[in-house]
Formats: C-alpha cells, structure tokens, sequence
C-alpha cells in the first residue's frame, strides 16, 4: 500500500464495522446478486503521481473490458488520504462499489468486517487459479487459515533511490548498505540547501512501513504471536527511534519533512533537493516528474550490518494492492470476471508497466519488460528480504496508532525538542493504549 491519512476516526469507525452486519457493494439485501449484470462501480487507488494520471492510465483498459464483456465500468480514483475511512464507511452503510482496489496490508482488518467475499478454491479457479499468483503477494490477503479477502493486483517493495551525481560530487563511491553507511553519506551530502534524504514524517502509513521495518532489524514485532498489541519492547522502540534519529541526531533529513504527508519528499528527489529517497517502486513516478531513470540509481534498503536476507534481516516490507469485490456487489458475476481480466497476464504486463509496480501474476512477472536493474532489485527484495505487515484484524489501528506517534516524534525532532530512548516509548506507550482491548 501507499498513502494513508492519521484519521483519529479512522480505528473507531474500524471497531464499528467489526460489529456491523452490514456489507459495502450495491444490494440492499445484506447478500450479493446479478441484479445490474450491465454495469460495475469500481474504486481505484491512487497510484501514479495524480488522480487524472490514474485516470489516462486506466480508462482505456476499462473501456477494453466494456468492449469484451458489455460491462460498462464506472470508475472512482480515490486519494489515498480517503481510501480506508470510504471503504469502513461503506462496509457500515452497505453503500459502495462493487469492486475496489485496497491496500494489502488492510487485507485482514477488512476481511474482519465480513464485508468481502472471500477468494476459495472455487473463486481463484474462475480466474485461472490461485497458482497464478507469486507466493510473497498472496501472504498479504488475509488472516493465516483463512480464505484470502482480496486478490493480488500490483506488487511493491521498498528500495533505495539516490542521485547519481549528488553522490558523486559529494565523493560517495555508492550507495549505503547499512544504517550508519546511510547517516554518514547523507551527512556529506547535507550542504548548500540540499539534504541527505527526504521522508514523509506527517503521513502515518509510510512512518509504520519504515517502523516496522526497523523494528524486523531489531529482532522485534509490534504484535505478539497471539495476536496482541506489543509496542513498547527494545526492540520496537530502537527502531522507532533509529528511523527518527535521522533527522532529530543525524541531521540528514530537513525538519520541514516532518510536515511532509503527500509525496512531496518524492519530488524533492526529483528536484534535486535530495540525494536519497526510500520509496516503493518509484520510477514511474520520478520519469512523471521529470527525472530520467539515468539519473538516479536503486539498491536495497540499508540493514543494520551484512546483507539483507531473511529473518533479522529483512529490508522492506510486502508492499502492494488488491483487488477486492463486496460480498454484496449486486453484479457479483461480473465483478468476478473484472477481476479475471484486471489480473490477466496483457493487463498485468499494461498496468504495472504504468505504475513500475511488479506484476503478482507469475507470467507476466517473467516478462523481459521487467527485467530493466530496477526491477530487479525490487523482485530480488520480494522474494528474500521482504515481510507482510501483520495480517490480525487490528491492523489497520496499528497503522494509524504507531504511525501516528512516529508523526509527533518527528514533530519534536523539527522543533528541536530531544528525542530519546524514554519520549520513544512514552509515544509507543500512548499508542498502544489506542488498540481495541482483549
């Protein structure tokens, strides 16, 4: 997933749905039908660098589909700002479309609601087999034991993105393989109004990818095996407190980051303004701003020590999107076979070229259009060093709560308050508080 907003409401109005019999989609029964076999509502995620972008992007594959089906599609964007609140808000309502895009790591919170229909055997073989699809990107539809409550559309990983010559004329031979590697070369790379790296310390989604990350390096998980809420362990809070560390004791990052909530750290970095970016899968992004993929190299993301690998050393989380249908979809037939033709190997290979997302279908993901260093970075990452965010049903509280706290901490560390080891737990502490009781 991408962009999400620190909504307060956004885990109340989770706790509601939990409880809520009500499912999203178009029939007002609480089931699914085929009632209007003629037409779908479909939400899309944000996923270029603006909404009428996503739009030249996807009306023409949807305009295919009508043509082949007789299905006309009625498409929404959606900002990632609103995407979670109008999706929790139709599973209460039992008003919304019929098929959406969501961001995986909701997959289970969602599929808690009940609001989903889920992916059996029988649904993934409508659509050619569950096969079809890459391990790493089915580990992030759904609670373990569980039919998944979505299906794969586009996969991401998080990687390292600098800028060549800012690197070179700053005497850096390449790019950082560990933590204090990175803090160092940012550190000469801080100087004449440029900075070391850009991050966006104002949106909670991307602060929880980050911490979660670190806190995988750290040897620890903000959830316990059972499912319980664990934020405050030494291994979560130096995590927390390394990423933040950045920019309130290394200096590399400028403090007007910690306002940053709408990739403007991404057009920093494309601008010039910054010699390093962590980001998923962002070329096609940076080639829409301006910048030539020549420009800029990729690496993984920098580990503690050694090379990334599993376990301990794990430098990116599964990032990604799925494709969801409401279970009372009142076109549940052909919100099935929208789905077939969005995953299908031609619109795997046309919608994440467009995006530079890898394709979760394996065919498509085998095509030398995917081949480019880049890709191959990203691809080498899904597959050996990249985690699911935890699949319970309170993840999505997780995101807001920790996401939240890492916010403010940034706040204090461009305020040039201190942050320590005791501020780091003391916010943890907070946000775990904020997590439904068991």
């Amino acid at each position: 997933m991408r962009r999400i907003r620190a909504a307060a409401t956004g885990a109340v109005m989770l706790s509601l749905a939990l409880t809520a019999s009500a499912c999203g989609g178009g029939s007002s029964t609480g089931g699914g039908s085929n009632d209007s076999p003629e037409e779908l509502t479909y939400w899309a995620s944000n996923q270029g660098a603006g909404i009428e972008i996503d739009k030249k992007v996807l009306r023409p594959e949807l305009d295919k589909f009508e043509k082949q089906t007789g299905i006309k599609v009625k498409l929404e964007v959606v900002p990632w700002s609103d995407l979670l609140n109008r999706i929790l808000t139709a599973t209460t309502s039992g008003q919304g479309p019929d098929v959406l895009n969501i961001g995986n790591t909701w997959s289970a919170s969602l599929q808690a609601t009940g609001a989903l229909q889920p992916w059996d055997a029988e649904q993934f073989e409508k659509i050619g087999g569950k096969d079809r699809f890459v391990d790493s990107a089915l580990g992030s539809t759904g609670a373990a034991g569980q039919d998944p409550a979505a299906v794969p559309l586009y996969s991401m990983a998080y990687a390292l993105y600098y800028n060549k010559q800012m690197f070179a004329d700053a005497g850096i031979d390449g790019p950082p393989a560990t933590w204090d590697e990175l803090a160092a070369a940012g550190k000469k790379l801080s100087k004449d109004g440029k900075w070391g790296m850009g991050v966006e310390g104002s949106n909670p989604a991307e602060n929880i990818h980050h911490a979660f990350v670190f806190a995988k390096q750290h040897g620890a998980d903000f959830f316990t095996a059972d499912g319980k809420a664990d934020f405050t362990s030494d291994g979560a809070v130096a995590a927390v407190k390394r990423y933040v560390d950045l920019m309130a004791k290394d200096k590399v990052i400028a403090p007007g980051n910690a306002e940053y909530a709408q990739n403007q750290s991404v057009s920093d970095f494309a601008k010039g303004k910054t010699g390093m970016l962590l980001w998923q899968s962002a070329s096609a992004n940076l080639e829409s701003q301006g910048m030539s993929e020549d420009a800029y190299g990729i690496a993984p993301v920098p580990v503690r020590s050694g090379t990334p690998g599993t376990g301990k050393q794990v430098n990116s989380m599964v990032a990604g999107i799925n494709l969801a249908v409401f279970k009372n979809s009142d076109n549940l037939d052909g919100a099935t076979e929208f789905v077939k033709f969005m995953t299908s190997d031609a619109e795997q290979k046309i919608l994440n070229t467009a995006y530079s997302s890898i394709p979760p279908v394996k065919a498509a993901q085998e095509d030398p259009a995917f081949g480019s260093p880049a890709n191959a970075v990203l691809k080498d990452t899904l597959a050996t060093s990249a985690v699911a965010l935890p699949q319970v049903p309170d993840e999505s509280q997780f995101e807001t709560a920790v996401g939240t706290a890492v916010k403010e901490l940034f706040a204090d560390a461009a305020a040039g308050r201190e942050v320590t080891t005791g501020s780091v737990k003391a916010a943890l502490t907070k946000a775990q508080q904020q997590m439904p009781r068991k």
